[in-house]
């Protein structure tokens, strides 16, 4: 999941060096929903409501 927040985080940077605001916009947006469920994932397995077998 890092992975893709890192490709979408560099997709916005690129893309706003060349103007293209929406496509920027749209990755930046993509990038903050997968920081946040990944926060609430590793926020779950800290307080032992899942467990990673």
């Amino acid at each position: 999941m890092l992975e893709i927040i890192l490709i979408l985080l560099v997709v916005a940077a690129v893309a706003s060096l060349f103007g293209f605001g929406r496509l920027s916009g749209a990755a930046l947006t993509g990038a903050k929903f997968l920081i946040f469920v990944a926060l609430v994932v590793f926020l779950l397995v800290i307080l032992g409501i899942i467990a990673i077998a």
